[in-house]
């Protein structure tokens, strides 16, 4: 069992973790997606010379995501579920929102997601949305995004570990 699923993922690369999600994502998976799967869905995505050549050869790829898969099936096991490595950050809205949060005086704790949850449903998100500081469009799913990230991670998960740096 992964006790850390935010630990692990941020060992996970931007581009495999955004596969994975895409994998963990697509509607038509009916259970949940394992990393055996991953590595099964990128390889029949590379080209048939790419594969041949690694079959055969095995030569050193870097950092390729196919390593970097093999790794982490080598550390976890093939049964592994995917969504355990897919690194998760909060989008530029939700991660403005949680900023707001954090720069609250009156906080005497770090912001839990539960706190910035609250927040949104306190009127923050309007009031971001008045200061110009956010889209209309961003800020309708908000509520979704957040409550996503509590059913995965916990009401009590320290809301800063989310925030996206770009």
């Amino acid at each position: 069992m992964i006790h850390n699923l935010v630990d692990i993922a941020s060992r996970v690369s931007p581009r495999l973790s955004a596969l994975i999600e895409g994998r963990v994502n697509d509607p038509d998976e009916e259970q949940p997606v394992t990393l055996s799967e991953v590595r099964t869905f990128l390889s029949e995505m590379l080209s048939d010379e790419y594969r041949e050549a690694e079959q055969l050869h095995r030569f050193d790829l870097g950092d390729s995501m196919l390593d970097e898969l093999d790794a982490l099936i080598e550390e976890f096991g093939e049964g592994a579920l995917a969504i355990d490595f897919a690194q998760h950050t909060a989008s530029e809205a939700l991660t403005q929102v949680i900023e707001a949060v954090m720069d609250d005086d009156s906080r005497d704790n770090p912001p839990t997601l539960e706190t910035v949850r609250e927040a949104i449903l306190a009127g923050l998100s309007s009031s971001l949305l008045g200061d110009g500081a956010l889209e209309e469009d961003e800020s309708e799913t908000l509520l979704a995004e957040i409550d996503a990230m509590i059913e995965r991670f916990g009401s009590d998960a320290l809301a800063e570990g989310f925030l996206c740096f770009e």
